[in-house]
């Protein structure tokens, strides 16, 4: 990946449109894991964290410690769809989070083209949690993804364009994450 000047940081602005970005698709989701455990907030708490920093707050350890939670929350879910749109909630909270490019320069590849999860991680554990509430139909996770696509803006793909490519996985989530990587660099 070649960096160039421009590349160097990541304003609040950008970082604030891929949390906007990211809570979205979790929020589309997040009744799906309410139904299944309606006394555990540590979700939507995740998701209101990475709302306020979107409406301005400073990002603290508030959307760290609400990203680890829903986390732990996706690894207690009883259904896979409810881990899903616990996993998509935590990812949320964690877009606040993405590294400039400058930053992940010195570091292995892995890790540098893992910070692309932050922008697309939380739209595809949404679009998978969406699939698997619909008994596993991958059309419905496929359009979960196009509606990520349309509603990507401009600042959000140019910041997805400073970073490597998402890695090929063999997982569904890493699939759909894939394929949203893929649309949005063709234009």
């Amino acid at each position: 990946m070649r960096i160039e000047p421009g590349d160097l940081e990541l304003t609040m602005d950008e970082l604030r449109m891929v949390a906007r970005f990211a809570v979205q698709s979790a929020e589309d989701v997040l009744t799906v894991f309410e139904q299944h455990h309606p006394d555990d907030r540590r979700p939507r708490a995740a998701v209101e964290a990475a709302w306020a920093f979107v409406g301005g707050a400073n990002r603290t350890k508030l959307q760290r410690v609400t990203s680890l939670d829903a986390h732990r929350a996706a690894k207690e879910a009883t259904t896979e769809a409810a881990k899903h749109a616990a996993h998509a909630a935590g990812d949320a909270a964690s877009a606040a989070y993405l590294h400039p490019p400058a930053a992940v320069q010195g570091w292995a590849p892995s890790v540098r083209a893992s910070q692309v999860g932050h922008i697309l991680r939380a739209a595809a554990h949404a679009a998978c949690a969406a699939e698997l509430y619909a008994d596993g139909d991958p059309g419905v996770g496929d359009e979960r993804i196009e509606r990520a696509r349309q509603r990507a803006t401009r600042v959000l793909v140019d910041v997805l364009g400073r970073f490597p490519p998402a890695p090929v996985g063999k997982t569904r989530v890493a699939q759909l994450m894939k394929s949203l990587d893929t649309s949005l660099r063709s234009g």
